[in-house]
């Protein structure tokens, strides 16, 4: 499995990653504040159609590296909130949001779960991507946001965030382009 995003669609990322399983447990990191901090954000989401989403994002947290966000993403320092709303639930298998609810970069995410022998497959896709630098900064940010979630579940320390992403967002550039 390639950890590379694509565009399946002009405005649609695509992304997967295989995981150590259960299944059960794939889903606490997805619904779980706590467990869900040490990847992505914290903040609660409910499980249910129209529920809603708050995520509050620490990404130099994410890693004992605690590095700063580079200039571009100045404003991305400490506490950064979003909001949502659940477009979709089936636990176990996926939760669909809103993502940057009421802002002009409102999106929708889907995280779908299926197992694959010992593993579950995790499959997002980030949908209305409307520009190209929203494109590339989602791509580097599921990117790492996900190998983060992989190195927490394998029990492995994750780099740092802002590192990664910078790094991943140059290569995605290149891989997007066209």
């Amino acid at each position: 499995m390639n950890d590379y995003g694509v565009l399946t669609a002009p405005d649609t990322l695509h992304i997967e990653r295989l995981l150590p399983g259960p299944i059960e447990r794939v889903w606490q990191y997805l619904t779980d504040s706590d467990k869900r901090a040490t990847w992505l954000a914290a903040g609660n989401v409910e499980q249910k159609v129209g529920g809603k989403v708050e995520h509050t994002f620490r990404n130099s947290e994410l890693s004992p590296e605690r590095d700063i966000p580079p200039p571009k993403y100045a404003s991305c320092a400490g506490d950064v909130p979003m909001l949502g709303k659940v477009t979709a639930c089936e636990p176990l298998r996926l939760l669909s949001y809103i993502w940057n609810a009421g802002s002009p970069e409102e999106s929708e995410v889907s995280f779908e779960l299926a197992p694959q022998d010992d593993k579950v497959k995790l499959t997002v896709t980030h949908r209305r991507l409307t520009n190209a630098n929203e494109r590339l900064s989602v791509a580097g940010g599921w990117h790492t946001h996900l190998n983060i979630l992989r190195d927490r579940l394998e029990g492995k320390t994750p780099e740092g965030f802002w590192k990664t992403h910078t790094r991943l967002e140059a290569e995605y550039a290149q891989r997007l382009a066209g």
